[in-house]
């Protein structure tokens, strides 16, 4: 269960998923505490139907630990709602846990 599953789709700007990849990106400035602050989650296509590791990125330079551990919390968060996005079980690369996915490559480059 992901404990903010309705912050992110409360706050989400853009979300481009598919069986290739794609992007998620949210405002998080409400749960950091900074305005503007904006997140997300991205996934390439490596080819031959396999997907990589989910990536993630913040447009902030966190200042204390506080903001690290908060940033930290969220990314983890964001990228298993992206991954219950684009894993739909139907063939044997979608068919793989978060924890599988994330031993992938980010990109085939």
């Amino acid at each position: 269960m992901n404990k903010h599953k309705k912050y992110i789709e409360d706050n989400t700007i853009r979300l481009d998923a598919s069986r290739r990849g794609g992007g998620i990106e949210i405002d998080v400035s409400e749960f950091i505490g900074i305005e503007g602050v904006k997140m997300t989650a991205y996934q390439n296509y490596l080819g031959g139907g396999m997907l990589g590791a989910i990536g993630s990125d913040v447009n902030l330079m966190p200042s204390t630990k506080k903001e690290i551990s908060k940033i930290e919390e969220m990314q983890e968060s964001l990228k298993r709602y992206f991954h219950n996005i684009t894993n739909d079980n139907e063939d044997e690369w979608t068919d793989e846990t978060f924890e599988q996915n994330q031993l992938k490559p980010i990109s085939a480059y």
